[in-house]
């Protein structure tokens, strides 16, 4: 069993440690149906059982998720459901408590509880992995401890988040992390390429309602839409309200399953790219739709938030727009050579830094930083 120390940030080695026996706990992987954390975990897990490490991932066992599961079990790791706290003390208590890593993902179900029991069973490394940190934050500032408190903050040797930046200073500082340490998401190369077909749309946007995002939405493709009606354009996602008004030129697709995402970035000319308030605020925090269409090679239009610099170069690798003005002028002035060299820009980044396989990599890291 690894023993623990907290130690200060360095850049992640080349070389691999041993094969490490992991449990995570996280909201879903069974289960892509609105939410972003599924395909996170998929490829994630993936690349660590590529470099030989085993994997337990522990499920809630939810019914929206239950009637929408694309992934009931996986090659590359073991799934597990549990319907509530007690059938999760009772069939896994062992697992953690031998497992060299636990880690317990944000927006568990009963979160809070899970974190405790963790901290009271698991013998070796423990690490909170926030996909919604700037979510997180915002809510622990409101008193919302819905899955997470101050407390557990503390208790955790490791906290990975989606966010950079600053926020990393923030964590340890403020809210008493031991150890703040990126961990964004990532792309599957195996399922995230170009493709030669047809396009059907000049631009799409794929991503679950959200209040916060929808004025996003409204400003860089439904105006966007109305200016120009020759061109064609899609918003791909659940839970949009019957009162959007959405124009003739844009299609609506209820949900994609992952299988499906793939040829949807390839069918579009530039595809959107919106972020949520609380992460534009933040900033440092790349959605993993950034990394999939941009290992499709499909350009990529993106609202503006702090830190998207330190992912893709502007006008290089990734196109920004603050109003429908600006939609328009790229849809239109960008011929078809430059989007292709714009596309291809951001997939070779995306390759070079952003793959499931450089996260693992980053995992192993840090559990060295926390056990040495």
């Amino acid at each position: 069993m690894l023993s623990k120390v907290a130690v200060k940030r360095t850049a992640p080695p080349h070389a691999a440690v041993r094969p490490l026996d992991i449990v995570v706990l996280g909201l879903s992987i069974t289960s892509s149906w609105g939410n972003g954390h599924a395909t996170t975990y998929r490829a994630l897990l993936k690349a660590l059982q590529r470099r030989g490490h085993k994997v337990l991932f522990l499920e809630r066992n939810v019914p929206w998720y239950a009637e929408n599961r694309d992934l009931p079990q996986a090659e590359y790791c073991q799934i597990a459901l549990y319907n509530d706290l007690t059938e999760l003390e009772r069939l896994y208590a062992r697992p953690v408590r031998d497992a060299d890593l636990v880690i317990v993902g944000s927006y568990v179900p009963e979160g809070v509880a899970v974190g405790e029991w963790v901290m009271g069973q698991a013998q070796g490394a423990t690490a909170f992995y926030d996909i919604d940190t700037p979510v997180t934050l915002a809510k622990l500032e409101r008193g919302d401890t819905e899955y997470v408190t101050r407390k557990l903050i503390g208790a955790y040797d490791l906290y990975l988040t989606f966010t950079g930046g600053p926020t990393l200073d923030l964590l340890e500082d403020h809210y008493g992390a031991r150890c703040a340490r990126p961990l964004y998401c990532s792309v599957d190369p195996d399922l995230y390429f170009p493709e030669q077909q047809a396009l059907r749309w000049d631009l799409g946007y794929m991503g679950t309602y959200s209040p916060d995002r929808q004025p996003g939405v409204e400003e860089l493709l439904l105006r966007p839409a109305h200016i120009d009606r020759t061109q064609r354009f899609v918003v791909a996602g659940p839970g949009y309200p019957q009162t959007v008004q959405w124009p003739e030129a844009v299609e609506r697709i209820d949900h994609l399953p992952p299988s499906q995402h793939r040829a949807f970035y390839n069918a579009q000319r530039f595809t959107l790219n919106l972020t949520r308030a609380d992460m534009k605020v933040t900033g440092y925090a790349p959605s993993v739709r950034l990394f999939e269409a941009a290992a499709c090679a499909t350009p990529i239009i993106s609202d503006d938030w702090p830190g998207l610099e330190s992912f893709f170069t502007f006008g290089q690798e990734i196109l920004v727009a603050h109003s429908a003005a600006d939609v328009h002028r790229h849809l239109q002035e960008i011929d078809h050579t430059e989007r292709q060299a714009i596309g291809a820009r951001a997939r070779a980044k995306v390759l070079h830094c952003h793959t499931a396989a450089h996260r693992a990599k980053e995992v192993e890291h840090y559990v060295e930083e926390i056990c040495r």
